[in-house]
């Protein structure tokens, strides 16, 4: 029994070191075709490449494991990269209290939690900036085009807000009261078609 188990020991040693083996050239390999006329480039490349490797076959989410895999198949540093931004994030969005927005967030990006929390941040603060605006009939086309996307309604307010006091500025009463007319609601309309036909 127990020279059964050397032998199933040394067996697994010896895969290993052959696996190890074949992960180190493939590593040198890597570090050639980035930069094959720097030898000390590569070698900085090398040492980076392999620390991150070691790094990657301590962590423990094999979910953002196979999500920085996929991203990078044959860049290990940046497999490392990838892993600790999300996994930064992947904590981050468990912390956060606006579930509608988290919602909105998970549903943009099911599996990526980098865009998640940057989706998320997003669309809280351009929540917060809609809360604050001034203009209801404004407010209220920019939601209506956007219902559940903060950060569209405050793209979509911003832009009507400048085009209505643009409107409001403009001195071709004719050409001003025919797009009023065509787009009664749509700021933005009115001045790019008054643009067209005033001048």
């Amino acid at each position: 029994m127990k020279n059964i188990l050397c032998f199933v020991a040394a067996v697994i040693f010896t895969m290993n070191l052959a696996i190890a083996s074949g992960i180190e050239a493939d590593i040198k390999e890597f570090a050639t075709r980035e930069y094959p006329n720097d030898p000390q480039m590569q070698q900085y490349t090398y040492k980076k490449q392999i620390s991150a490797y070691h790094y990657l076959s301590t962590v423990q989410d094999t979910e953002l494991k196979e999500f920085s895999l996929r991203e990078y198949p044959n860049d290990y540093a940046m497999q490392k990269y990838t892993y600790d931004k999300q996994l930064a994030a992947k904590r981050y969005m468990k912390s956060v209290d606006d579930t509608e927005v988290k919602k909105f967030s998970l549903r943009e990006y099911p599996y990526d939690y980098s865009m998640q929390k940057y989706t998320y941040d997003k669309q809280l603060s351009a929540k917060m900036y809609m809360k604050t605006v001034e203009d209801a009939e404004v407010k209220t086309f920019s939601i209506r085009e956007y219902p559940y996307d903060y950060s569209m309604q405050k793209y979509t307010y911003d832009k009507q807000l400048s085009a209505k006091e643009y409107m409001e500025s403009v001195p071709n009463q004719d050409a001003k009261n025919k797009v009023s007319r065509e787009y009664p609601y749509d700021h933005s309309m009115q001045k790019y078609i008054y643009d067209r036909i005033a001048y």
